[in-house]
């Protein structure tokens, strides 16, 4: 029994050290990106020193990597997840995350839920994140990743998203986490008067570019390009 105690004990303390090691990193990636935004960007409008960072300092994202892609967890890249697809490099994350401009009473909706990250970082800012993911598989592990990580103001789904999720719509905000051929008409109509969307378009071969849609109070569309970038492509029938 003693040695069993000794075992658990250290097993805890080599659990502990860990989490200790992962938060420090998760720290310097947030000084990393804070002084990334200042340089990528010369423009006003692409600004990101606001709770998209807060938000990130918060999210476990080394919980919701591969375990062979761990150690890589809080580097400023995009990693694999398998079935062909990644989680975000952390700066596209903060980005995406800042131009929506959460708002606590916000209800948000996900196309893309891939390993799960944007909908936590989403779901530290707004009152709930609807997440739809195509894969059945980076679906599944997704919500158990989540549920594990304490989150119970996020909804995933297996499904299409190019068609959004009406029932829970309109949404204050759409963020579309893989590049579309064109802006997906079913997200235009689930989208708040007032509300933002932001979305890459392009193909896989060429320039994608990520898109900020705002719908005015009249239903009016404004669409502005904020950054060229690289996303894996939206599949399903479109």
């Amino acid at each position: 029994m003693k040695v069993l105690a000794c075992l658990l004990l250290f097993v805890s303390g080599v659990a502990c050290a860990a989490e200790a090691d992962y938060a420090l990193a998760r720290a310097a990636l947030i000084d990393e990106l804070e002084l990334y935004a200042r340089q990528a960007h010369g423009r006003d409008d692409i600004r990101i020193d606001g709770p998209a960072l807060a938000a990130m300092a918060r999210v476990k994202r080394h919980k919701l990597v591969p375990a062979s892609e761990r150690r890589f967890a809080y580097r400023n890249r995009p990693l694999p997840i398998g079935y062909g697809q990644t989680i975000s490099q952390p700066y596209i994350v903060a980005l995406m995350t800042e131009l929506i401009e959460p708002d606590g009473d916000d209800v948000v909706l996900e196309v893309g839920t891939g390993s799960g990250y944007q909908a936590a970082v989403l779901a530290e800012l707004v009152k709930h994140v609807y997440s739809i993911e195509i894969i059945a598989a980076l679906a599944i592990r997704a919500e158990q990743d989540l549920r594990e990580l304490g989150y119970q103001n996020i909804t995933t789904r297996l499904g299409d998203g190019y068609y959004g999720w009406e029932e829970h719509g309109p949404f204050d905000a759409i963020v579309v986490t893989a590049a579309a051929t064109h802006v997906p008409p079913p997200l235009i109509a689930q989208l708040k008067p007032g509300g933002r969307m932001v979305i890459p378009v392009g193909s896989r071969f060429m320039t994608q570019q990520l898109l900020l849609l705002e719908k005015t109070d009249k239903g009016e569309v404004i669409t502005r390009q904020i950054a060229p970038v690289r996303f894996v492509p939206l599949t399903g029938e479109h």
